[in-house]
């Protein structure tokens, strides 16, 4: 007995799933920093007290439950966002000299500090040292920004602009910390012939001992002027 099989088209095709859609440019990231952007953007016009979620969330265009669920607390939210500003817009210099590379550091450090509510923002953190989230930020932050710059004190290095056992951290310690004082301590603007002198100073300190090993020695003690 002949069994037939049933008519099938002769075109047809076994189904197949659908190819995955490729991300095109991580919603998660986009979602990260619209949320600190956002944070920023509240801390400037109403200062950490001010802040909260609800907010935030409406600001990025996210659900409250978005920002819990990554962040969890609103001193976590605020840690991430200082913490997110030592790397974003601040290229590291690489001018081919010293001078050169600091002045465009300092540049960067009057610009950053002077954006409206930054100063407030960065004063808030000192205030909240008592919270984990908030100190291990600060900590990210500068050490974040001195690890990335310390290559322009390397290069001066190799270029023979600084001596070599010179600390590079201690260097841009040194360049920095009148500008951060002047502002958020002093409350007065940084003015270009401040950021020179600051300049100024910073290499006239770093390259004294530099500039003394190749003065003569004496004749008479055999030492090295300075």
């Amino acid at each position: 007995m002949n069994h037939q099989r049933g008519h099938e088209p002769e075109n047809e095709q076994p189904a197949t799933s659908p190819a995955p859609r490729k991300r095109t440019g991580g919603r998660s990231a986009r979602v990260r920093q619209a949320v600190l952007t956002a944070t920023l953007d509240q801390v400037a016009e109403h200062g950490i007290e001010g802040l909260t979620v609800g907010d935030v969330a409406a600001r990025a265009g996210v659900a409250e439950t978005t920002i819990y669920r990554r962040w969890g607390t609103r001193t976590a939210l605020v840690a991430d966002a200082v913490t997110e500003l030592a790397a974003v817009g601040n290229p590291v210099p690489d001018t081919g000299t010293l001078r050169g590379d600091l002045h465009q550091l300092a540049d960067q450090i009057a610009h950053l500090i002077s954006r409206p509510g930054i100063a407030r923002l960065l004063a808030t953190t000192i205030a909240l040292s008592a919270d984990p989230d908030v100190a291990a930020a600060r900590r990210r932050f500068w050490d974040d920004r001195f690890e990335r710059t310390a290559h322009v004190i390397r290069k001066a290095i190799e270029r023979g602009e600084l001596p070599e056992d010179v600390n590079p951290r201690e260097v841009l310690e040194t360049l920095s910390a009148p500008l951060y004082f002047r502002l958020l301590v002093g409350d007065q603007p940084l003015e270009s012939a401040f950021i020179t002198r600051c300049i100024d100073h910073t290499i006239a300190l770093y390259t004294m001992e530099l500039r003394s090993s190749h003065e003569p020695e004496d004749p008479l003690t055999g030492r090295r002027p300075g």
